[in-house]
């Protein structure tokens, strides 16, 4: 039985959040302050977090990016009032693997637990190393390098990275890498994907003359070396 830590200070939407989740057969811890947070990772291990913004103590965002700066693979969901694209993208930057927006149905929350977990569970295919161009993507052990500079990437950057490669210069559209990569199947979540194709572009296309990373208006987005 999977293990969810809450962070939520709202004591109302954290008990039905909790109450619902247990019906699903999940356990589910909850806390208000994200100091608390901390000292409740220490008493057990849990497969998902759940993470509001604007909380007590250490806000949501910090406990992200200090939960990514020791974990890199744990299932991050930001629940959260703020719905404005520039608070998506720093939830992200941060390393959280998605962003659902209050209010929020539960049913649509357990759709995302579960997509998630299904990710961060799915054997990873480690038999081979793409090269387009001068970049090289490793994945045994899961390295990305462009010409001789080493690139880091969190894990969805880097699973949005080898889709791309892995289409061998196809074209894929935002619902069909909302599938493969946040197994989401309806449409609330696709300005996350041009969210994640700007954080690609910078640490991958930036600082080299080769765009390799590419849009093709309408339809979606493309790997090549054209």
């Amino acid at each position: 039985m999977h293990k969810i830590l809450l962070l939520e200070d709202d004591a109302i939407l954290s008990n039905e959040i909790s109450t619902f989740l247990k019906t699903k057969e999940f356990l589910c811890d909850t806390v208000f302050d994200g100091n608390v947070f901390f000292r409740q990772l220490k008493l057990q291990t849990y497969s998902v977090y759940l993470l509001d913004i604007n909380v007590p103590g250490m806000n949501g965002l910090e406990v992200c990016k200090k939960i990514r700066s020791a974990d890199k693979s744990t299932p991050i969901l930001m629940l959260t009032a703020y719905g404005e694209i520039q608070d998506k993208f720093d939830a992200f930057q941060f390393g959280a693997d998605d962003y659902l927006v209050k209010p929020f149905h539960l049913d649509e929350l357990y759709i995302r637990i579960k997509a998630m977990l299904r990710r961060s569970t799915q054997p990873q295919d480690t038999s081979e190393v793409i090269s387009i161009e001068d970049l090289r993507i490793n994945l045994t052990e899961m390295k990305i390098q462009r010409g001789d500079q080493p690139i880091e990437l969190t894990p969805k950057e880097y699973q949005l990275l080898v889709l791309l490669a892995k289409a061998k210069g196809r074209t894929l559209s935002k619902q069909t890498i909302a599938e493969q990569i946040w197994d989401i199947h309806f449409d609330t979540n696709l300005n996350t994907i041009e969210v994640y194709i700007n954080f690609l572009r910078k640490k991958i296309d930036k600082d080299f003359a080769k765009k390799l990373i590419h849009t093709r208006p309408g339809f979606g987005y493309y790997l090549s070396s054209e």
